[in-house]
């Protein structure tokens, strides 16, 4: 009786240490491809699409060399310091084109504030001012495929800090040429002592 007492025992010890490593054996091989996957999901979601790569446009040659941009504008087009240009430069969709349109923004060192804005279309081997605004200051951008500009509007007295207000203006690209869609005038009210200008509804 003791006998088989005793291997019963240990019958049923064998199957609770064969139970536990099974348990454990699948447990750690779950939990290895689920890191696994969340590793690679991450890699890919933090890493760029690829995407042709096109040399990009000398923005400082194309305005120097465009018989359309004043020569006050092409006179103080000077490095700021080294060879840093007070230019800024973004390419996208604006004109319908295959290839990206060259937006360019000329201001002043000190202050920057806007004294043109340009825009180049590729045309062959070469890029054709298609937009030009030089009533400053002014300041353009691209929002969704339109060309917006803003300028602001200075009144008798204002100082170059605080204006009266401004105008954003949006073009679209329209039988090969940009066309006004929308304008917005916002005017700006002094709060006390005239340091803060604060928008006012119209």
């Amino acid at each position: 009786m003791k006998a088989v007492i005793t291997a019963v025992a240990v019958l049923a010890a064998l199957g609770l240490l064969v139970s536990a490593c099974g348990t454990g054996g699948t447990g750690a091989r779950d939990e290895g491809p689920a890191s696994d996957s969340v590793s690679a999901g991450a890699v890919e979601a933090g890493t760029p699409s690829a995407s042709p790569t096109k040399e990009r446009a000398d923005a400082i040659r194309l305005v120097r060399a465009d018989p359309g941009v004043s020569a006050a504008v092409k006179r103080d087009l000077k490095p700021c310091f080294g060879d840093e240009y007070p230019v800024d430069v973004s390419y996208g969709k604006l004109t319908g084109g295959t290839a990206d349109d060259v937006l360019v923004n000329v201001m002043t060192c000190g202050d920057a504030v806007g004294v043109g804005s340009y825009v180049y279309r590729e045309d062959g081997d070469a890029y054709k001012n298609v937009f030009r605004a030089e009533e400053p200051p002014v300041y353009a951008e691209i929002d969704r495929g339109d060309l917006v500009v803003t300028q602001q509007v200075y009144g008798k007295g204002d100082s170059l800090e605080y204006p009266s207000g401004e105008q954003v203006i949006t073009y679209r690209w329209t039988a090969n040429r940009f066309a006004e869609r929308a304008r917005t005038t916002n005017d700006y009210s002094k709060v006390a002592g005239g340091e803060t200008p604060v928008p006012t509804e119209n």
